[in-house]
């Protein structure tokens, strides 16, 4: 049994599981002998897939070998790859079941991304199908119950699986089976359709009819999938196969699963109705998910004798087989020639097959004798036969409302990232009837879908409301204009636009005044997200300036000190004084205390001391000189002109007579 060209095409090449050991074909690989992310340390390769490259590798850190998923380079370089790659890393981890390959990690390396997963020593169902052919019921039915299991644990986390094939079940050494690479899986809410990436997921062979035409897939996809392994395990032949991937799929839409007894005329028809149930081309007639489609696998194997249970059925191309096909359970009802002994009696363990399956009443035990009438009656009976016409058309029409009319299924479609309009349109060609709704998105662009209610790829009857959410684009706030109201009118008036006051900074401020916002950090309309911090700056009013005494100063270096700290000198008036200087101030106002900005301080200017002319007292006797001098306000010296020799007369004076000298000022008198 070998994969074909179609299932290559369509899966990227990759026939074995990525999780079993392999003999790597090539003799060097560059990643072997490599530690990725200091952790993983790379024994060899496995398997080649369409999207990645599975290793063998050992977990240093926990001493565990591994599977390792590297991401092929050219597909890391492309986004739309790299999302689903980290999707599947998501997806997977979010599943937790002893049936289910466990993903422990994702990281990337120098551009190598990676997923380590799960290693599984143990064969796949497909290498299993080529060695044995078609299995008996009994080692079919052990393999597909727990890998239903394992689906159907994922279903009822919303995770599809998407790609249940024979390479993707591994029996493990123990026996256990296990159900790997949910590497299509997407959550049921999530976009499904491939025309965005131009790639149908899965392989053709067991696509559903609803994958191929629409581009979708739930639940019940991965039944159609499963049924059509359960086809090939007791088959050992796929139920299509074809030379392309369109021509495969073609029949998948349009030719419907051939019936097990097709290919096993001896199939017990329990096994029969098993295969047509789970692989219908509606999804309505299959069961509504794996934990169903395994209820009923359960319920089959009770209905099998143990001779059908181990008896390889032949199939068409085998002749005619001597498999007693002896059953539990009629699949048809008894007709009226048929005995009570002719009809087997069904489990009493629970619902037959057939009555999940069909929703049929049980086949009874036998059939009664049904009496004579007579012929008087006939006319007396019409009235219930009128009621039985009524009833059919009620039914008829109760059926149509319910399969083609306003009340026929439709499956929402995937909207998220359109145009309003857009999306509308889609909604309203499924018959779906749109409200729109407006809300922020950080990641969502303005006027784009951002949700719907109820989700994508959601069964819902025709006419159904489904809540639009468009994007208004991110939450912003703009920040007010708040220079000059109080801190307590800023808060309040932040607080109503969603917005909050951040830090408070204190500064002086000479136009502002006190306890008014000066300013805002960031500034007055820039956009900011919901309650994010504006700091403000509230003002102390004017800044007070300490005024220092400059008495007895220079003028100047008055004047240069105060222009400096804010404030202005002005001279009220010039006066002599006999101690200080010219140019000197004599008094100021005020002397002390603080001014503001701008304030003024008044000083009065020394002229210096008041000058006197020196009286001429030549010639004068020195007592009455001194007397002159002195009543001038000056001071008197003498000194004799010739030693020993002194009349008492001044001869000279200095300095000279009519000098102009500040009064206290000495004039020494020359005597003979």
């Amino acid at each position: 049994m070998t994969s074909t060209a179609a299932d290559r095409e369509v899966h990227g090449g990759s026939t074995s599981s990525p999780y079993t050991r392999r003999v790597s074909t090539a003799s060097t690989d560059n990643l072997v002998g490599e530690i990725l992310d200091g952790r993983y340390r790379v024994l060899e390769r496995l398997a080649d897939g369409g999207m990645a490259t599975v290793y063998l590798a050992v977990d240093t850190r926990l001493d565990r070998e591994v599977a390792l998923k590297v991401m092929r380079p050219h597909l890391a370089q492309d986004e739309a790859f790299r999302s689903r790659f980290h999707r599947e890393a998501r997806s997977a981890a979010r599943l937790s079941h002893p049936g289910i390959v466990a993903v422990f990690d994702q990281g990337e390396d120098d551009g190598a991304m990676f997923l380590a997963m799960e290693y599984v020593p143990g064969q796949t169902l497909r290498e299993v199908i080529r060695a044995e052919g078609g299995l008996t019921p009994r080692a079919a039915l052990d393999i597909i119950v727990p890998v239903l299991d394992a689906l159907g644990a994922a279903h009822r986390a919303g995770i599809v699986h998407r790609d249940v094939k024979p390479e993707n079940v591994i029996l493990r050494e123990d026996g256990a089976v296990k159900v790997a690479d949910f590497g299509l899986a997407r959550a049921v809410t999530s976009q499904t359709v491939t025309s965005s990436s131009g790639l149908l997921l899965g392989t053709v062979s067991y696509l559903s009819p609803e994958q191929v035409e629409r581009g979708i897939a739930d639940a019940r996809s991965d039944v159609y999938a499963a049924g059509l392994v359960l086809f090939e395990m007791l088959t050992g032949s796929k139920a299509f196969d074809g030379d392309t991937a369109i021509n495969v799929a073609y029949q998948h839409v349009h030719g419907g699963a051939p019936r097990l007894s097709s290919r096993m005329p001896d199939a017990p028809d329990v096994l029969d109705e098993l295969v047509a149930a789970a692989t219908s081309r509606d999804p309505d007639e299959r069961p509504v998910d794996a934990a169903a489609f395994a209820a009923m696998a359960r319920t089959a194997r009770r209905e099998l004798t143990p001779g059908e249970l181990d008896d390889r059925p032949a199939t068409a191309a085998d002749g005619e087989s001597t498999l007693a096909r002896t059953t539990a359970l009629p699949l048809e009802r008894p007709t009226r020639d048929q005995t009570p002994a002719t009809v087997a009696a069904a489990p009493v363990d629970g619902p037959s097959l057939r009555e999940q399956v069909r929703g049929a009443p049980p086949a009874t035990a036998g059939v009664a004798t049904r009496p004579a009438r007579d012929p008087g009656l006939r006319r007396r009976a019409v009235w219930p036969w009128l009621l039985v016409v009524v009833s059919a058309a009620i039914a008829a029409v109760t059926a149509w409302f319910f399969l083609a009319g306003p009340g026929a299924p439709t499956i929402v479609p995937a909207v998220v990232n359109q145009p309003l309009a857009a999306a509308e349109a889609s909604l309203r060609a499924q018959h779906l009837d749109p409200n729109a709704e407006e809300a922020f998105s950080e990641t969502v662009a303005k006027g784009l879908v951002i949700s719907t209610d109820p989700v994508a790829s959601r069964e819902v009857r025709r006419g159904t409301a489904v809540t639009v959410v468009v994007s208004k684009g991110p939450e912003r706030y703009a920040v007010p204009p708040l220079a000059g109201v109080t801190l307590a009118e800023a808060r309040q008036r932040l607080g109503d636009l969603n917005l909050t006051a951040g830090k408070v900074t204190e500064k002086f401020d000479e136009k502002v005044p006190e306890g008014q916002v000066i300013a805002t950090d960031p500034k007055a309309g820039t956009a900011l997200k919901r309650d994010a911090a504006v700091a403000l700056t509230v003002s102390k009013g004017r800044q007070p300036i300490e005024v220092t005494n400059f008495t007895g100063k220079p003028l100047d270096t008055a004047k240069a000190s105060l222009e400096k700290a804010g404030l202005s000198l002005e001279v009220s008036g010039e006066q002599n004084h006999d101690t200080i200087p010219a140019g000197s101030i004599i008094s100021q106002d005020p002397t002390g205390g603080t001014l503001f900005k701008g304030g003024k301080v008044t000083v009065v200017v020394s002229k210096g001391p008041v000058l006197v002319a020196v009286p001429d007292v030549t010639r004068k006797q020195v007592g009455e000189a001194t007397q002159i001098l002195e009543a001038a306000g000056f001071k008197v010296a003498v000194r004799q002109a010739i030693p020993g020799l002194n009349f008492g007369t001044v001869q000279a004076m200095d300095p000279a007579a009519g000098t102009q000298l500040p009064k206290g000022s000495t004039v020494t008198l020359t005597t003979v």
